[in-house]
């Protein structure tokens, strides 16, 4: 079993906003496995169904960035998952647009969401797959650019990335962690 969280934040006021990359992703998921994600538990949008025979939990915290690993730490002991079988997708804005990365484990690098989902379930050592969202120009403000949306062809090098970035989740599953880091890095 295999659960994979991307990280926004709810309501329609950071609906396709960067830092809602991890969101938009699990949107995508849901749609090529057919899964609706529309059930709330543990303070999370959650869907569940099946991808290369494994059972998938789709999962969006509802508790806001900086919170979210509140919501993954109770659905990981509520479907008794390992950390090797939890997939965070996210933004980040120390990689250019549209650029993946895909990791085995490591840091928060600096990502709020990711040092609570750290904090919360007591280890680094899960899978990730990090979306670029571009660098910060140096006139706005870190909030204001991760919580913008962008536009044009900023949009849509964004867009093609967080569907590879669906790609590489269900290339985790499937074939494992190397075949999509050798695959989507």
């Amino acid at each position: 079993m295999f659960l994979i969280a991307g990280l926004g934040n709810p309501t329609k006021k950071y609906e396709h906003t960067r830092h809602n990359a991890g969101f938009d992703c699990i949107d995508i998921l849901a749609s090529r496995l057919a899964i609706k994600v529309n059930k709330i538990r543990s303070n999370a949008l959650t869907g569940a169904g099946t991808f290369g025979g494994e059972k998938v939990v789709l999962i969006k915290p509802q508790t806001y960035m900086n919170l979210s690993g509140q919501a993954i730490q109770e659905l990981m002991h509520f479907y008794k998952t390992d950390p090797e079988h939890l997939i965070v997708i996210y933004d980040d804005t120390d990689l250019d647009v549209g650029k993946l990365r895909i990791r085995k484990n490591g840091s928060a690098g600096g990502h709020n969401g990711m040092k609570d989902i750290i904090k919360m379930i007591g280890t680094q050592e899960f899978p990730r797959i990090r979306v670029g969202i571009g660098h910060r120009p140096e006139y706005m403000d870190m909030v204001d650019f991760v919580l913008g949306r962008p536009q044009g062809d900023e949009r849509r090098t964004l867009d093609e990335a967080l569907e590879k970035a669906a790609m590489a989740a269900e290339d985790i599953i499937a074939k494992g962690m190397d075949h999509a880091m050798n695959s989507y890095n």
